[in-house]
């Protein structure tokens, strides 16, 4: 006990200048999840292994090892509690999400599941400013709204093109999608705030834009899952269900007195 908990040690002070998730660096969960592997994953209990595994395990495509290093995650995880420290990350999340790609990325973790999660996020974002510039420029520029959509899609680009052909790298990916979150923040208060005594419903989009920034910092401050299961990435896809309402009800109003200000223009003409 006393060589794992010199090794945790280690490890946790390490883990500051490693790249990647704590947890599945952990020499203690590497050995786990290799003796469990050996143990179960072949032969007779393999077979044993498949007859006994649910039909929606199944269907999700859950294999022997990878049900070996979500058993190992826990006792890891029991290991580090045990001697006083943090409970570590594993494979860059610990818990559940919504949202398609979202669901279907932690229904069935691989490769191409968590680049659909990560490249469907920051189109989200890059969409939103796209959507900011078209309703405080390009309805009396189209032009302009227009070049700003290829220069988003050329970014967007070679945004996924780094990430899949060079390197998947985490930490460039979240301060991506923060620096073009920042930008869509201040765009949106700033048309906001030049407009809100002209157009009152403006304040439900201030209230939005406020709200999901506000909201954003669950998914930059990471903590233990509540009852092991609801984590900040979780809390934070609940919580924004009633945004998304708000902003709705924004759009309503504001398609509303656009059309209202059409249709006077048109009498005028």
């Amino acid at each position: 006990m006393a060589g794992r908990a010199a090794r945790l040690v280690l490890l946790a002070g390490a883990a500051a200048v490693a790249s990647g998730s704590q947890g599945d660096r952990e020499p203690v969960y590497r050995d786990c999840v290799l003796q469990c592997e050996e143990r179960n994953c072949s032969g007779g209990a393999l077979k044993h292994f498949r007859s006994r595994q649910p039909i929606y395990m199944s269907l999700a495509g859950w294999t022997c090892p990878d049900d070996c290093k979500y058993e190992c995650m826990w006792v890891t995880v029991g290991l580090y509690l045990q001697e006083g420290h943090k409970v570590p990350q594993f494979h860059g999340k610990v818990s559940l999400n919504a949202w398609f790609w979202s669901t279907v990325f932690h229904t069935r973790d691989t490769d191409l599941t968590e680049k659909m999660d990560y490249f469907c996020a920051s189109t989200v974002i890059l969409h939103s400013v796209y959507l900011c510039c078209v309703r405080t420029v390009g309805l009396q520029r189209p032009a302009v709204a227009s070049a700003f959509r290829a220069l988003l899609l050329l970014m967007l680009t070679a945004h996924i093109s780094y990430l899949s052909l060079i390197r998947f790298d985490y930490g460039y990916n979240l301060a991506a999608n923060v620096a073009i979150g920042l930008v869509n923040m201040v765009w949106w208060l700033a048309w906001c705030l030049r407009n809100q005594r002209r157009l009152p419903h403006v304040r439900k989009c201030v209230a939005v834009v406020l709200l999901l920034q506000g909201l954003s910092l669950l998914e930059l401050l990471d903590f233990p899952p509540l009852f092991w299961v609801l984590d900040a990435h979780a809390i934070w896809h609940i919580s924004t269900i009633p945004v998304h309402i708000l902003f709705f009800s924004f759009l309503e109003d504001d398609s509303l007195y656009l059309l209202k200000e059409s249709e006077a223009k048109f009498k005028l003409d």
